[in-house]
């Protein structure tokens, strides 16, 4: 239980209260809750749908996009605009992470995320009820689930950061469990396209795992919730084509 509140805690701004002490392997072994926190967060969105149902699709979208910037604190989005700021243009190792600890947003962070909003919310408005639902559900979990990976792929870049006992205590076990709940829910809610949609979401973030490992040489906090946004970025386009359906 102590190492699901420690994903809850990492993940979301929902108030959690840990009364034991959280160990450093424990960071580690929550990643293996990463996946469940983001079915949580997932049924979250789903109701908030549902909820909204009866408005015009581009008022509910934008109402959704807020609610999960909202129960995230923004924090992945945060490390998605630090990763844009630091890996514009042929920089060193040495510069990128500079730039990433950098409290200050820069001009390549507003547009990454400015883009990334506008990609998320023409989804959201373009899918249908009946698929809408369904999508918001899967897609806190495979992007949950991409991070837990992210960690387990690469050493931590710096020699100090938030993030940097989940990377070294990660295991083999948690990853592969996580994976196979992940694929599991995606079969169970949209059938043999979600055995489509996790392998082909899979691909460019595998893609951009080996981008920042060459880069960096490892993940650093801000990396890591960068993977989360390209994730989450994935399912939503490559549900849109697989569902067929517009609003």
């Amino acid at each position: 239980m102590k190492r699901l509140l420690a994903a809850l805690q990492f993940l979301t701004i929902l108030p959690v209260s840990i009364k034991s002490e959280i160990k450093e392997t424990d960071f580690g072994a929550s990643l293996l809750y990463f996946p469940v926190v983001g079915l949580l967060i997932g049924i979250l969105l789903s109701l908030s749908a549902l909820a909204l149902s009866s408005l015009p699709a581009l008022v509910r979208s934008a109402i959704i996009l807020i609610v999960s910037i909202f129960i995230t604190g923004g924090i992945h989005l945060d490390g998605f605009a630090d990763t844009c700021d630091g890996f514009y243009g042929n920089k060193p190792r040495e510069k990128i992470l500079e730039i990433m600890r950098d409290s200050h947003i820069g001009a390549m962070g507003v547009i990454g995320i400015v883009s990334l909003l506008i990609l998320k919310f023409s989804v959201m408005a373009s899918l249908s009820g009946g698929s809408l639902w369904k999508i918001l559900i899967v897609m806190p979990v495979f992007s949950r689930w991409a991070q837990a990976l992210a960690c387990r792929m690469a050493g931590y870049a710096r020699p100090e950061g938030k993030g940097r006992y989940f990377v070294e205590y990660s295991r083999d076990k948690d990853i592969i469990i996580g994976g196979i709940f992940t694929l599991a829910l995606l079969v169970l809610l949209i059938s043999l396209k979600g055995l489509v949609l996790f392998c082909i979401s899979f691909i460019p973030v595998a893609l951009f795992f080996c981008y920042l490992k060459k880069r960096l040489g490892g993940m650093t906090g801000d990396t890591i919730g960068a993977v989360n946004e390209v994730a989450e970025a994935c399912v939503f386009l490559f549900g849109l084509i697989l569902s067929g359906i517009h609003a």
